[in-house]
């Protein structure tokens, strides 16, 4: 477990998210305080830690304000098992669709490839080196036993050589002939373990024990095909296999989305399909802490943080049943944005959509300059659209950029090797009209 990464203060961890997400303080704050207390916990002796489950988060805000992005940097920078769900995927058990259990599962799937690729890393040059082995072998096969010493010599010292060349990419166009393990064929992860134990067990009947496959191709592309293989006889898959069950209870983040759409308004109940509140029932026990079996082994649930986020426009937090709002202690509300919100998403994200506009016309070798003044339109522009029809949020952005880069966008070869300014004039002659009729803006988002 990298610690470097646990061990970020709540500070730095707030200072990361504001290069991405601009406002939504308290909500930075909330997410902060939890990933630190997982990291607090780690430092308790076991029989306390056993004791201290998180605190699971409750945000609502309405769309497009920044909820999934919070959630999704903050299990990058601390390289934590993370999963995003929606929550009106899944149906009451019974009923046909996803159970709610199936979310650990993929949990425990990506824990287990974050540990992999890990393994992978550290491996690398190991890896490498096997892959380099086995082709040199196929292009110098080995000598036959009994023969002399010096032949052995020559052999070992042109196989060094050969070796070499391989290594540099000298041989990359010649041709040889591979021998590949055969792929299983993937099984469903959603079934539950039991059924996919079988599957897996008719499958290894039917398809012949570790048969192999021969297939020439260029050695460029047989170091590609090789990687499987090779990380196969190199990492102890057991190992990873364990380590990401343990990481994937202790220290995975389920993030709920879209639990708004389960939580059944008071006035609606009389028509509302069960399974709703069936959903709801069902999570209880997963967040509250229970076993759950995948196949990989049994995993607690007492320890894996769960952030849920909703809009929550028709319904109230408050229309979710009693016991799971106990379980998700801490509320925060995120702010909708304003029109100075909107200029500080365009001109200081990290990533901002404008530098990812700028980036995707420059393969194309268009310079798009934007004045100041056009930023400031636009984000105003976005701002009244929000206000006329529904709020999206910051999504606005993505479809009044859109209009006012489309020509550009279109015609780019022609304007190669230019550079093409975005005035204020331009954004309000492209986007007056979006603006100005409220049912064109409605048809356009």
């Amino acid at each position: 477990m990298n610690h470097d990464k646990l061990n970020m203060t709540p500070k730095e961890i707030v200072n990361f998210l504001d290069e991405y997400i601009i406002g939504q303080k308290e909500a930075k704050k909330a997410v902060a305080i939890a990933l630190r207390n997982r990291y607090r916990r780690l430092c308790l002796p076991p029989e306390i830690q056993e004791e201290v489950t998180p605190k699971n988060i409750l945000m609502i805000g309405s769309t497009g304000v920044g909820k999934t992005e919070i959630a999704r940097r903050m299990a990058k920078i601390m390289g934590l098992p993370f999963i995003k769900v929606e929550a009106s995927k899944y149906t009451e058990v019974g009923f046909v669709g996803r159970d709610v259990e199936s979310m650990v599962r993929d949990l425990v799937l990506a824990s287990i490839n974050l540990v992999e690729n890990e393994y992978k890393e550290q491996s690398k040059e190991k890896i490498e080196d096997f892959i380099i082995e086995k082709i040199t072998q196929r292009l110098l096969p080995p000598l036959p036993s009994g023969v002399s010493e010096a032949k052995k010599q020559e052999y070992d010292s042109s196989f060094e050589k050969m070796k070499q060349k391989v290594k540099s990419g000298e041989m990359d166009d010649c041709k040889v002939q591979v021998e590949l393990n055969r792929k299983m064929m993937e099984t469903d992860n959603n079934m539950p373990p039991e059924i996919i134990k079988v599957q897996e067990s008719i499958i290894k009947v039917l398809s012949k024990e570790n048969e192999k496959i021969k297939k020439e191709m260029s050695i460029k592309e047989a170091k590609e095909a090789l990687k499987q293989d090779a990380s196969e006889a190199i990492l102890d898959f057991e190992i990873i296999k364990l380590e990401g069950l343990r990481r994937a209870q202790e220290s995975g983040v389920i993030f709920i989305d879209e639990i708004d759409k389960v939580a059944v308004g008071s006035k609606e109940s009389s028509r509302q399909d069960p399974s709703k509140e069936g959903v709801q029932r069902d999570l209880l026990p997963i967040v509250e802490g229970s076993i759950v079996n995948t196949k990989y082994g049994q995993v607690k649930t007492d320890h894996i943080l769960f952030i849920a986020a909703g809009a929550f426009h028709l319904s109230k937090p408050s229309d979710l049943i009693p016991e799971l709002q106990g379980r998700f202690p801490l509320r925060v509300e995120l702010d909708s944005l304003d029109e100075e919100t909107m200029y500080q998403i365009l001109t200081q994200t990290k990533t901002s959509i404008i530098k990812q506009y700028q980036a995707l016309l420059q393969t194309e070798d268009v310079q798009v300059v934007f004045e100041d003044d056009a930023l400031r339109e636009l984000a105003k522009l976005s701002y009244n659209a929000n206000q006329k029809t529904e709020d999206i949020g910051a999504r606005r952005l993505h479809t009044t950029i859109e209009r006012v880069l489309e020509d550009t966008s279109f015609y780019a070869d022609t304007y190669k090797g230019q550079t093409i300014t975005i005035t204020q004039k331009l954004v309000s002659e492209k986007l007056s009209d979006l603006v100005e009729n409220v049912d064109l803006a409605r048809y356009i988002l």
